[in-house]
């Protein structure tokens, strides 16, 4: 039997461990029931298991010769998300938790891809590495997982992230950017408490942080090469207590976004200097707490081809998509920042299941049809690199 062959006759496995991961997410770190129970499928195949990363799991397995290392990596955190699928019949067990990215469809058909990598283990030259990741949401797992030393001897990474906006099965296998440098910033802007009557007499921190987010969108429109795509979003205001008392304190929280590395590290410049002229001009003053995330993520165009090779040697050409890369972030980036690799878009979009809801939506799901072609992906993938 062929890979697709064997991708399809665990279909009903494949699905009923997504499902069984669906039903019981964990935000990132707290992966303990997930990682516990891939290392237990891992074990229950034959594939030798590591922990690493506090609730990070990493299979190996050997082929019958020696060859190079390839990497496959699936993500396994869920999102604080209150799920809004109420008739699922897999619905999240967990109240304020959800699976609304997708990393349980990733947790599953890596599991498979290890299962159908085994029964071919003959075939392989070389040596295949399944990483399970926790923590992606939170921009920290893969970051950890290096750091510790994962991808050490590693020739090649393959990364899947399922996608609602593509139709199902379809995978788009572009290279070059594929996912945004995705940094987040915190400004906490401090004025002078007075009652609302006779403002004169205090400094109103909403007013000077309602200029300084006007004044920020400036940067991306003034600033940057309208060439070059980047984002600057607050998404999060809090401050004030009553209706008539002028705010002494506001905090403001946003993301910025780039594929340009050089952009990428003049934000924060940016940022600050905006932000305290802005603030200064109100008489208040502002602090800054600026966090770096994940670099842009940049798909190698020899494994972009190889990929694609391997996908329409099991599926046809119809199997590939054109797809834009997106703002998104994804800390795969992490993993690729030293060794060559690739991550690639799985569509789990149809209309008629009602699975082409956003990422990060309350009502996501996906067309669990996609499944066997993200488990033939992985596992052609690391039979084609190693045996190339």
């Amino acid at each position: 039997m062929n890979v697709r062959e064997l991708s399809e006759k665990y279909k009903e496995e494949l699905i009923a461990l997504r499902r069984e991961f669906h039903q019981n997410p964990e935000l990132g770190w707290e992966e303990i029931q997930t990682s516990n129970r891939v290392e237990e499928e891992l074990k229950k195949i034959g594939i030798k298991v590591e922990r690493i990363a506090k609730t990070g799991v990493v299979g190996t397995l050997k082929g019958k010769e020696d060859g190079k290392v390839v990497a496959l990596r699936a993500d396994m955190d869920a999102l604080p998300i209150q799920e809004a699928n109420n008739d699922l019949p897999y619905k999240s067990k967990n109240a304020g938790v959800m699976h609304a990215c997708g990393h349980d469809t990733h947790t599953a058909m890596l599991l498979i891809a290890a299962k159908v990598l085994w029964e071919l283990r003959d075939q392989i030259k070389g040596t295949v590495k399944f990483i399970f990741q926790p923590a992606e949401e939170p921009i920290q797992g893969a970051k950890k997982m290096f750091e510790e030393g994962v991808m050490e001897g590693v020739d090649a990474i393959l990364g899947i992230h399922i996608w609602s906006q593509l139709p199902t099965g379809k995978v788009s296998l572009e290279p070059g950017p594929r996912f945004a440098a995705g940094d987040r910033f915190k400004i906490t802007v401090k004025g002078k408490g007075s009652h609302g009557a006779v403002p004169h007499l205090g400094v109103d921190a909403i007013v000077a942080a309602s200029a300084i987010v006007m004044d920020l969108q400036s940067i991306v429109s003034r600033e940057i090469d309208p060439l070059e795509p980047a984002v600057l979003s607050i998404g999060k205001i809090n401050g004030g207590f009553n209706f008539n008392v002028l705010c002494n304190e506001v905090v403001l929280e946003g993301t910025t976004r780039s594929f340009n590395q050089d952009i990428q590290n003049r934000f924060p410049l940016m940022i600050k200097r905006m932000v305290d002229n802005t603030a200064s001009s109100f008489k208040a003053k502002a602090e800054i707490d600026y966090i770096i995330g994940s670099p842009s993520c940049a798909n190698d165009p020899a494994l972009a081809q190889i990929a694609k090779s391997g996908i329409t040697k099991l599926y046809g050409e119809d199997v590939v998509a054109n797809f834009e890369k997106t703002m998104g972030g994804e800390d795969f980036a992490y993993f690729i920042q030293k060794v060559p690799g690739m991550i690639v878009f799985l569509g789990g979009g149809n209309k008629e299941k009602n699975t082409t809801y956003p990422h990060h939506h309350e009502k996501f799901n996906i067309d669990e049809d996609a499944l066997p072609v993200g488990t033939s992906l992985y596992a052609q993938f690391a039979l084609d690199f190693l045996n190339k």
